[in-house]
C-alpha cells in the first residue's frame, strides 16, 4: 500500500502541476489482493488508513480534489469488505455524502469446465444505495465502480438526479477489455445519459493472479472518446511493477452537456415503462 500511495502521490503532483482542479484515481487504488484472505486482512477504516491520510495530505498540499477507489471493512466487521469510492476536498476533508459502495459484483465460476473462477461476493459486500450526484468544481458527479458499468439503470437514474459527469473507476479484466466491452459500454453510458464519462482504470499486473486491462478514458456527452491511456495487449507478458502511472488531462465543458441534451432530446415514456 505504501508503494501504491507513492504512485498516487506522483499523479497528484503531475495533476497539480498541469493545473488540474480534480484527480480521478482507479478502483482499488490502495491494493489489489491476491486472494480473499489477503484482501480482507489488508482493509482498514478510512480513519485508520495511512493510504487515505497520505492522499488527504496531498489534497491539502496541492489544493486539489481527489476521487479514489479503495477497500474498507464492513461495519460491524465481517469476513467481507467494502469496495468504496471517496471524494477528498482540497482541504483534505473526506465528504461523507459522496461515499459510494459498489453495487454489482462480478461472480464468474467456470471451474467445472476448467475455466476461470472469480467470485467477488466471497470477498466484497455489495452496496445497496445509489448515491445522489454531488456538486464539485467540475460539475455534478455521479458514482459507479467497474462492473456497475454493465448495468444502464443506475447511470440513467444518476442522469435523472442531475449528474453531468458519471465516473467508472475500474480494474477491468483483460479478456473482456480485449473483446471491446470496455470502450463500447463506456460510450453507451455516455450516449444514453448525455453525460461526461470518466473512467480511471488500473493497468498491468498486480500479482500472480491479477492483471488489469487499463485503457483509462474520458467520453464526452455525445459519445466521443476525448482522451485515453495505454492498455494491456498481451496479458502473459505483463510483469508486476513494470508500468509507471499515466496521467490524462481533460476539460469538462458543461455547455457541451447542455448542447448534447438539446441536440438529441431524450424524452422518456414513463407513462409506458417505470421511471428509474
Amino acid at each position: 500500500m505504501s508503494h501504491n500511495l507513492a504512485q498516487c502521490q506522483k499523479l497528484v503532483k503531475k495533476a497539480a502541476d498541469a493545473g488540474a482542479k480534480a484527480l480521478f484515481l482507479p478502483e482499488g487504488s490502495d491494493y489489489i489482493g491476491s486472494g480473499p484472505e489477503e484482501s480482507v486482512s489488508l482493509a482498514k477504516t478510512i480513519h485508520e488508513s495511512e493510504f487515505v491520510r497520505g492522499l488527504q495530505d496531498e489534497a491539502r498540499q496541492h489544493k486539489i480534489s481527489i476521487q479514489v477507489g479503495l477497500h474498507e471493512p464492513t461495519n460491524p466487521p465481517s469476513s467481507r469488505i467494502l469496495n468504496t469510492l471517496l471524494w477528498i476536498s482540497p482541504s483534505g476533508k473526506i465528504l461523507e455524502e459522496t461515499r459510494y459502495t459498489k453495487l454489482h459484483l462480478f461472480n464468474l465460476d467456470l471451474g467445472e469446465s476448467g475455466g476461470p473462477v472469480m467470485k467477488e461476493n466471497k470477498t466484497i459486500q455489495a452496496g445497496n444505495t445509489i448515491v445522489e450526484p454531488y456538486s464539485t468544481v467540475l460539475g455534478k458527479v455521479g458514482s459507479q465502480i467497474c462492473f456497475d458499468l454493465r448495468f444502464p439503470e443506475p447511470a440513467i437514474r444518476l442522469r435523472r438526479l442531475g449528474a453531468n459527469i458519471i465516473v467508472y473507476p475500474s480494474a477491468f479484466t483483460v479478456p473482456t477489455g480485449a473483446l471491446g466491452h470496455w470502450e463500447i459500454l463506456l460510450r453507451a453510458r455516455a450516449i444514453e445519459t448525455e453525460c461526461y464519462i470518466v473512467a480511471a482504470a488500473q493497468c498491468g499486473r498486480h500479482n500472480e493472479k491479477r492483471v488489469s486491462y487499463g485503457d483509462s478514458m474520458v467520453i464526452d456527452p455525445k459519445g466521443r472518446v476525448v482522451t485515453r491511456a495505454s492498455k494491456v495487449e498481451d496479458e502473459k507478458s505483463e510483469k508486476e511493477g513494470a508500468r509507471d502511472p499515466q496521467l490524462l488531462t481533460f476539460e469538462i465543458d458543461t455547455e457541451a452537456v447542455d448542447d448534447a441534451r438539446k441536440t438529441i432530446p431524450l424524452e422518456r415514456r414513463t407513462d409506458v415503462y417505470p421511471e428509474i
